[in-house]
């Protein structure tokens, strides 16, 4: 499976926690940067190899925000999508974008019953988008406010109840949990309303106080404090409870699906599948190299080459990728996919955690247990090859 990404920046506002590049107040540029998308796609298609360039394919265009773009500039943009690739719709596995949602619930108008279809779903379908990946975060209001959110609560199940009817029959939303004076109670209380909003797949991630952040700021400020450890522990826990026993799989470590709803394209990265990013900012990886664009919109739209960073991947950059990227997924790393030295090196570095109860080996798969979830990037390095 080979993967498409095309990172779109532009944002309304920018919400404290992101650490993605992004821009705010920048409309005017919109079709300028979609036309230097386009150049780069053109450029750099080649990127992908021959065996790359048959698929089949997974699309994802993310951000940023990309419902925020004017809608025919993302028509245009797949269209070009399509044609430089030579694809089919037969040939697209999994076509996902990125919404906020009050970019639908806005857009449709009306009342919180608003049947109608906004222009942006309608390009969605045009496009071929055929899943959805909507930022929730979460459904407090006081929350959505702190975090700088643009949407409302009563949003959520609106623009849900528009992308269904407007055709969009997989959807993903995204919640946070462990802020500064989160509860269990209020925690549960999330997950019972996304549950009852019934999407195929659910991403739930702990806030994170990433340096560059203004959330990292306040905290160093004093403004806000970290959740305990402990609580966030028992958040994670009741998160994987709650979602398995409503019959979500749990996939990933931050990811949940209904049965055959697992996201394809995010799966190509804990795969080892290759896939070219398009994009102020965007990551490629073809299996030999990872090349990333400069991180800046005017830098992207004024240099023709999209100011693209190379790093070569050799054996040991390879092994160590593969650590952190299998270990996260369910069924964890194939042991038999590694040389000898490799396979020494892991089974050795994982004894003292699979004696503890960290990871465990199962079908000649190396993966994390329960436990091990918690504090599995500890667990990870751990298994690192350090020369």
């Amino acid at each position: 499976m080979t993967g498409i990404y095309v990172h779109i920046p532009f944002c309304a506002s920018r919400c404290i926690y992101c650490g993605f590049y992004s821009t705010v107040g920048r409309e005017a540029q919109q079709e300028r940067y979609i036309e230097a998308v386009k150049r780069e796609m053109a450029k750099r298609r080649t990127y992908l190899s021959e065996a790359d360039r048959k698929g089949p394919f997974t699309i994802y265009i993310g951000g940023g925000t990309p419902s925020v773009v004017k809608p025919h500039l993302l028509v245009g943009l797949t269209e070009a999508i399509k044609q430089e690739f030579s694809l089919e719709d037969k040939d697209i596995a999994e076509f996902t974008m990125e919404c906020n949602p009050d970019d639908i619930a806005v857009r449709a108008g009306g009342g919180l019953q608003s049947r109608n279809v906004p222009d942006l779903v309608r390009a969605m379908n045009d496009m071929g988008v055929n899943r959805v990946s909507m930022g929730v975060q979460t459904f407090s209001d006081e929350r959505l406010r702190f975090l700088r959110r643009r949407h409302t609560a009563e949003q959520i199940p609106m623009a849900m109840d528009i992308l269904r009817n407007g055709g969009i029959g997989n959807i993903s939303i995204d919640l946070m949990f462990g802020f500064h004076d989160e509860t269990l109670g209020e925690w549960q209380e999330d997950l019972q309303r996304a549950l009852a909003l019934n999407p195929e797949h659910i991403s739930a991630y702990s806030l994170m106080y990433e340096e560059g952040t203004p959330l990292y700021r306040m905290q160093k400020e004093g403004k806000v404090m970290e959740n305990d450890e402990e609580t966030c522990r028992q958040m994670y826990e009741m998160l994987i409870d709650t979602l398995t026993e409503a019959g979500y799989e749990h996939y990933e470590i931050s990811n949940f699906a209904k049965p055959h709803r697992r996201s394809i394209h995010n799966s190509n990265y804990w795969n080892d599948s290759h896939y070219i990013g398009l994009g102020a900012a965007a990551h490629s990886y073809n299996g030999n190299s990872r090349e990333w664009n400069v991180s800046s919109l005017q830098q992207y739209t004024d240099n023709e080459s999209g100011g693209i960073t190379r790093e070569a991947i050799d054996a040991v950059t390879h092994y160590n990728d593969m650590v952190t990227t299998a270990l996260r997924t369910k069924e964890g790393l194939r042991l038999d996919c590694l040389e000898e030295t490799y396979l020494d090196y892991i089974l050795k570095s994982a004894r003292r955690d699979i004696g503890n109860g960290n990871l465990a080996v199962d079908n000649h798969c190396l993966h994390l247990t329960r436990q091990g979830l918690f504090i599995s990037d500890d667990v990870m390095s751990n298994l690192i090859w350090v020369e």
